[in-house]
C-alpha cells in the first residue's frame, strides 16, 4: 500500500475534474448499477499514469459526448475495491494503468495498460474521444 499523501495528488488529478472515487467494493457494486455510459479509471502511481493515462482522461473530456458516469479506483490504495473493479473488466487482464467504458454496466471498451505506456496523452484521449462518439 502507498502513504496516503504520497497518492494523494495523483487522486487529484482525476477527481478535481469530475472523477468520483471508488474506496470499497459496495462503492464499484454501487456505481456499476449507473444508467448510461460509465468511465472507469485504474489510478496507478507509474509514470504512464502520470505522463499518458490522467492526461489522457482529462483530454477525452473536451469531447462534445462524454460518459455520463466518472469513476476511478487506485491500484495498490483501494485494493478491494480495484479488484472488484477489475471483476467487470473481464476477459481482460489486470493492468494499471487502464481504463474501461461500461453502457448499462456493459463492458464496451477497454484501454489496457500496453495501449497506454509509451503512448502520448493526445493519442489516448482520441481512442476515448472515438469510444464515446460511439457508445455515448
Amino acid at each position: 500500500m502507498y502513504p496516503a499523501e504520497l497518492v494523494k495528488p495523483m487522486r487529484k488529478d482525476l477527481t478535481s475534474i469530475g472523477f468520483e472515487e471508488l474506496h470499497t467494493v459496495e462503492d464499484v457494486e454501487r456505481a456499476m448499477q449507473a444508467k448510461g455510459t460509465t468511465l472507469v479509471v485504474v489510478n496507478s502511481v507509474c509514470g504512464c499514469a502520470a505522463a499518458n493515462a490522467r492526461p489522457g482522461a482529462r483530454i477525452s473530456l473536451q469531447n462534445a459526448k462524454k460518459p455520463d458516469n466518472l469513476y476511478t479506483v487506485f491500484a495498490g490504495v483501494d485494493k478491494e475495491a480495484t479488484d472488484k473493479a477489475r471483476g467487470y473488466m473481464v476477459p481482460f487482464p489486470p493492468s494499471s494503468p487502464s481504463m474501461a467504458l461500461f453502457k448499462d454496466g456493459e463492458l464496451v471498451h477497454m484501454l489496457e495498460r500496453h495501449h497506454i505506456e509509451g503512448r502520448p496523452a493526445e493519442m489516448i484521449a482520441e481512442n476515448l474521444m472515438g469510444a464515446y462518439n460511439e457508445f455515448c
